[in-house]
């Protein structure tokens, strides 16, 4: 009635299963851990903290071997807006750190956190006008 299937189904496992290469664990958390200090590199560059963005680039640069590419690009983001992602961004550091084990960048991303959180708390300038006394 039914004609039997005769190509081999998606779900049994490849013969060569070796023929593609594989990363390790800590490749993997390697890879997210630095994608995440990236990240966080970026939003620091746009608030322009400077020494902070040395220190995040010099880890990216130890977990992907190569320095990263740094740019001034501003958006018209509210720095709040911008205290907030990064906050959020040194957190993922954080958890990826802690279970990776790097002390350095789990310290570093905890300091930036805690910048970040007194940013937030810290009450907003006035807006002063040009040429008002």
């Amino acid at each position: 009635m039914y004609e039997p299937i005769r190509t081999k189904s998606v779900h049994t496992p490849a013969d060569h299963a070796d023929d593609f290469p594989h990363r390790s664990r800590e490749e993997e958390l390697d890879i997210q851990l630095a994608g995440h200090q990236a990240a966080l590199l970026a939003v620091t560059d746009e608030l322009g903290i400077g020494e902070a963005g040395d220190r995040i680039a010099e880890q990216v640069a130890r977990l992907r071997g190569a320095p990263p590419a740094r740019h001034a690009g501003r958006t018209d983001a509210p720095a709040s807006a911008l205290h907030r992602r990064a906050h959020a961004l040194a957190g993922r550091a954080l958890v990826v750190a802690a279970s990776r084990a790097d002390t350095a960048v789990a310290i570093l991303a905890a300091e930036c956190m805690d910048a970040h959180t007194a940013a937030l708390a810290a009450p907003a300038a006035p807006a002063r006008l040009v040429g008002a006394h």
